[in-house]
């Protein structure tokens, strides 16, 4: 008979049964529940809501049931439903009388809610201490290539210098957000359900605040309702989780398009590449392409736990059985792409020869040269259009403002005189962006000590 199953004259149907399980899921949060039936036997022994002696016992046995699983001694079975049950029924069968009196005072409601809050905190911190290994690599190619020039694009056009270095912090300081996104989750999550029963507490005197602590909380949650309803740190995880995944996705599309042979600003390690079948000449970037495709897989999971709860009352429902295959999806997606594209990043083949050949293609330092019309005393409006022209006549006449003469810089504005030159060479139009989150060499610099801090901080 199920645990459950003194109100009930008929055995559950089978087809019922299978549909209604959840242990095929979430045996994974083995130990979260463990821990937290630890915690609660603790409570109830000190409280004197169960013998102290039938506490300890309580406690024992479930150490053992932990260390046989991890031995692999123990298989779940389906007919106890979930790893809740499976875990209260080993330990009935093992202790008797005593295990039956471990879920005095709590539901199988806040039990769920606090094993998969807490398995969540686990991996939470798992992906940030991925993505503090990913910014180490980013620093570390970005330390390397500070002085590596190449275009900076806008709508996939050339559009002014920057450096390599420079477009690697941009994801750095993304990255950064994702771990402090990831922190906050961890911040709101740091309230334990436990004790909140099926929805409206106990009429023991559980002593919320005794598990909460023992379970390495800062406090209890603060409304039973609200505690067993709440899926909100699930949704913040995934929402955070996809956010990585955009920007992993987005990193990934540059590295796909920076190794074609359309730009060849990288190549690939052979170890993150792989053949085709039938073109012998092909090396294809499948490990950027997966990540860029897996990202789908987890804004799904985000999106499909969303629609699931939108609807339904409080507090408790069946329909959040559904909570957890999506984050565990997710979850595994995300902790599977982080180090295999952080491993591809730091075995890329930088080409700067390459980068620089295309910066000094397609009138990057246009803006450049408005601006030195501006310090010329120019306004900027009749500076750019004059700019403008400038480049239509070079485009005409199959030129670059890199090779026009003293004249045909005159015959636009008296304003350009000869420090023209130096003032358009890629190098100086470079260095001398140097207001803060420019690409300037120091300014980069900066960047990188700024992260690296921050890494530093959380070490």
């Amino acid at each position: 008979m199920k645990l459950w199953g003194g109100r009930f004259d008929k055995e559950v149907d089978s087809l019922v049964n299978d549909f209604n399980s959840s242990i095929q899921f979430d045996s994974r949060m083995y130990r979260q529940d463990i821990t937290g039936s630890v915690a609660h036997a603790t409570m109830l022994g000190q409280q004197g809501i169960i013998d102290k002696e039938e506490s300890l016992r309580i406690v024992q046995g479930l150490r053992e049931i932990l260390a046989d699983i991890e031995a692999g001694r123990i298989d779940f079975s389906a007919d106890n439903e979930d790893i809740h049950m499976n875990i209260e029924t080993f330990l009935t069968q093992r202790l008797g009388a005593a295990g039956k009196r471990l879920h005095t005072g709590r539901s199988r409601n806040d039990q769920v809610a606090l094993d998969f809050r807490m398995y969540v905190q686990t991996e939470i911190r798992v992906i940030i201490g991925m993505l503090m290994d990913l910014e180490e690599i980013i620093v570390r190619q970005a330390q390397k290539h500070i002085d590596t020039i190449m275009p900076g694009y806008t709508h996939l056009q050339r559009a002014q210098p920057v450096t390599f270095g420079y477009h690697l912090m941009a994801y750095a300081n993304m990255f950064r957000r994702d771990i402090t996104r990831l922190e906050d989750c961890l911040d709101r999550m740091d309230e334990c359900p436990l004790g909140a029963g099926a929805l409206a507490g106990s009429t023991h005197p559980l002593d919320r605040t005794l598990t909460a602590r023992l379970l390495g909380f800062a406090k209890p949650t603060d409304n039973a309702m609200d505690s067993v309803s709440d899926r909100d740190f699930a949704i913040e995880f995934l929402s955070a989780c996809s956010i990585i995944m955009m920007h992993l996705s987005r990193f990934s599309e540059e590295i796909i398009l920076w190794c074609s042979w359309e730009f060849k600003f990288i190549d690939l390690d052979d170890a993150y590449s792989t053949g085709s079948s039938i073109m012998p000449q092909k090396k294809n970037p499948d490990v950027a392409e997966l990540v860029r495709g897996k990202t789908g897989r987890v804004y799904g999971s985000l999106i499909g736990l969303l629609t699931m709860m939108k609807g339904i009352p409080l507090a408790y429902n069946k329909d959040m059985q559904e909570d957890k295959e999506g984050v565990f999806d997710a979850i595994d997606t995300v902790e599977m792409c982080i180090p295999v594209f952080a491993a591809m990043l730091d075995t890329i083949i930088v080409h700067p020869d390459n980068m620089l050949k295309a910066a000094n293609g397609g009138f990057i330092t246009a803006t450049d040269c408005a601006d030195y019309l501006a310090k010329k005393g120019v306004p900027f409006r009749d500076a750019y259009t004059m700019v403008g022209r400038l480049v239509n006549s070079c485009i005409a006449a199959g030129k670059t403002l890199d090779s026009l003469t003293l004249e045909e810089y005159k015959a636009i504005s008296p304003a350009f005189e000869e420090d023209v030159f130096e003032a358009l060479s890629l190098k100086t139009c470079v260095g001398q962006r140097k207001t803060i989150g420019g690409p300037a060499h120091d300014e980069v610099q900066r960047q990188i000590d700024t992260i690296q801090a921050f890494l530093d901080q959380r070490k």
